[in-house]
């Protein structure tokens, strides 16, 4: 467990669109351009072998690519390497940050200096969620599989945590990339739920303002 003391000032970040890792969630990698293999190995020596994961936010009128503020710190807790070079990795979720600038240097992958300032709560235990209510929940999902002709082990997900379902949920569903930053920088797992809720009903109406939902 990383202490709040033990919190780097600089972090190398990894802007992958869609990518959604939070606070004491596990993402999947798979690795393979050479300057976040680079990125891999330089974390991998280090003593605490993190990384940062944002999304990347593209400017009208800007060059490059640039970086929406906040993004979430993750520790590598898994790490293979295949034959032809490859790296499977799992991110386990740390810490929210915020982007103070980018750090100009030699490294082929991107540098930047963050703040932790209003993410402490991420450091905690499991975050609850008073107000869930799970049957109306679980009942809005089911109809958001069914539509989408999705399928899952409900059983798992009725006996997940609060924070566990809710979270998996916003990582894996297939939502719009500024979507999922919506549900980064969600200020408490209420508001995540919330925002997912909203997320998932605005996908059952097919994006248009009829009220499917009865």
């Amino acid at each position: 467990m990383i202490k709040a003391s033990e919190l780097p000032q600089t972090l190398a970040v990894f802007p992958l669109p869609g990518a959604l890792l939070l606070p004491r969630a596990r993402l999947p990698l798979h690795i393979f351009e050479p300057r976040y293999l680079a990125m891999l190995d330089d974390a991998l020596k280090s003593g605490q072998r993190v990384i940062g994961m944002v999304q990347p936010n593209e400017v009208p009128g800007r060059e490059g690519l640039g970086l929406h503020t906040i993004g979430c710190m993750g520790r590598i807790t898994q790490f293979s390497e295949t034959e032809d070079n490859r790296y499977l990795v799992t991110l386990s979720g740390v810490s929210r940050f915020r982007i103070l600038r980018e750090v100009e240097g030699f490294t082929p992958y991107r540098r930047c200096d963050v703040s932790w300032d209003g993410f402490v709560r991420d450091l905690g235990p499991a975050e609850k969620d008073p107000g869930f209510d799970r049957a109306a929940f679980m009942g809005l999902l089911q109809r958001y599989f069914d539509t989408l002709d999705l399928s899952t082990d409900w059983d798992t997900l009725k006996e997940a945590s609060d924070e566990l379902l809710i979270n998996s949920l916003s990582m894996l569903l297939e939502l719009d990339a500024e979507d999922k930053q919506a549900l980064l920088e969600a200020p408490s797992l209420a508001t995540r739920r919330e925002t997912l809720v909203t997320l998932i009903e605005f996908a059952l109406r097919g994006g248009a303002g009829e009220d499917l939902m009865q």
